[in-house]
């Protein structure tokens, strides 16, 4: 017996004992289809991530920030820490030549500052403002779609502008998707703690990738049913709230403004004799080549150790460390999935197992017959082991049919900020995996079935 007539035994047993196989089969095919969807699950999770990492700046992007914890060797010099200063910011231009951009930042956040931005009767709550350079926008990856960015001159002359996202756009002067109509505020003064700034320009709306398709659609249906003026119309201009979602409400929720105008207009109280306080909130800055990145930190490092006598009141925060947070956080992911469907996977195998050593018990004398008339003992056992095969087989088949509904279920009835994705990868991975389990199920009925007498089994009753 050839091997297309094996796999066409396999197949006609199967079909005549249709309800027992698709019960047999259920094992694989919830193990395969668990393993495809919590595969898609982990995949659109890691491209949200991976969203949000570029919305934050890059891998290149580094973070010098303020830390008023000092090592436990240093507490006894609490009081001579400087903390971040301008003249940090002027060493490392010049003694650290593997990085570029740099840019102080003084930040206030505003929920936990208390900063309120009024326009007329409207109030809106930033969710930061920043005090900084024009360079912000390459560290941070923002865009302006209306107005200008402040400039050098701006800063130098401590000018009361400032540039606004979006959704401070929208508290103050209304949502287009609400209004139906398109607000550019440039050129505005509204005010931020009761002092007046001219907003000299606006961020453009940043969203997730699934949020802009959502909205093009939406604006597709808009222009095919158009809906009467007044009608209800659907809020899709807020970030969901998974990683890159917030990224995205952060940038949306955020003020520029000068350095200077932050350091006159809001620090001065803070500092000694009604001074400015001079404190930053942190550095920003760029390494030129990602691949130089732990020589650049040394730089970094020696500056700061010279620049503040030794005193360790800094502190690094690379993206490389949420890169590698974002592996570590997927990989675990990817696991947890890997085990649920293993156990599901293992059941199946159990449940061929157990179909095919009672399918022998029902066909003892017919395999004794096939012996009797020439049939070899690997006969016997490919036969067993190719259709334990096929039942798995179609089982897999099965199980990435029902993974491509589940996921489109998942993303119709139950959105996630970010879509499932199915890859080729796990669905070959997955049908490898349920051909496995079918060859390894089969393993002991087939030598069961292969090492029967001919004459025993002729006699079984």
């Amino acid at each position: 017996m050839n091997l297309l007539d094996t796999i066409l035994v396999g197949i006609k047993e199967i079909w005549a004992h249709k309800f027992r196989s698709m019960l047999t089969m259920l094992g694989i095919i919830l193990g395969v289809s668990s393993l495809v969807a919590m595969s898609a699950l982990v995949k659109g999770m890691e491209n949200g991530m991976k969203e949000a990492l570029v919305a934050m700046g890059g891998l290149e992007k580094v973070r010098v920030e303020a830390q008023d914890d000092l090592p436990v060797y240093q507490k006894h010099l609490a009081d001579q820490a400087p903390g971040l200063l301008m003249q940090d910011v002027h060493a490392l231009q010049s003694g650290a030549p593997l990085i570029e951009n740099v840019t102080p930042i003084v930040e206030q956040h505003g929920y936990r500052s208390r900063i309120n931005i009024t326009y007329r009767n409207k109030l809106a709550r930033p969710w930061r403002i920043y005090g900084t350079w024009p360079g912000i926008l390459e560290l941070e990856d923002h865009r302006i779609e209306h107005g200008r960015m402040f400039n050098e001159i701006d800063n130098e002359m401590a000018r009361s502008v400032c540039v606004i996202g979006v959704e401070i756009r929208n508290d103050l002067f209304g949502d287009p998707e609400k209004t139906g109509k398109e607000i550019i505020p440039v050129g505005e003064v509204i005010q931020i703690n009761g002092q007046p700034f001219t907003i000299v320009g606006m961020f453009e709306h940043y969203m997730t990738e699934k949020e802009r398709k959502e909205k093009e659609l939406a604006r597709l249906e808009a222009l095919k049913n158009p809906q009467p003026q007044g009608g209800v119309v659907r809020d899709k201009g807020r970030s969901g709230s998974g990683p890159s979602g917030y990224v995205f409400r952060l940038k949306n929720n955020s003020v520029f403004i000068p350095l200077q105008t932050m350091m006159i207009q809001f620090r001065a109280a803070a500092g000694a004799d009604e001074t400015a306080d001079p404190k930053l909130s942190g550095i920003y800055m760029k390494v030129k080549d990602i691949s130089v990145l732990e020589t650049a930190l040394q730089q970094i490092r020696n500056v700061l150790q010279v620049s503040h006598n030794g005193i360790e009141d800094w502190t690094f925060r690379t993206e490389e460390d949420l890169a590698d947070g974002i592996q570590l956080t997927i990989a675990n992911f990817r696991m947890s999935g890997v085990i649920i469907a293993a156990i599901a996977l293992v059941v199946g195998g159990i449940g061929i197992m157990n179909i095919m050593l009672a399918s022998i018990s029902e066909r003892v004398r017919e395999i004794g017959i096939r012996k009797a008339v020439g049939a070899t003992t690997s006969d016997i056992f490919i036969q067993i082991i190719m259709e334990s095969l096929v039942i798995a087989l179609l089982g897999g088949f099965m199980g990435l049919g029902v993974s491509v509904a589940l996921v489109h279920s998942i993303t119709t009835f139950t959105p996630t900020e970010n879509n499932p994705v199915i890859t080729i990868e796990a669905m070959v991975f997955a049908f490898a995996c349920s051909a496995m389990v079918g060859m390894i199920a089969g393993m002991i009925p087939a030598i069961k079935a292969s090492k029967l007498h001919p004459i025993q089994a002729l006699k079984y009753d």
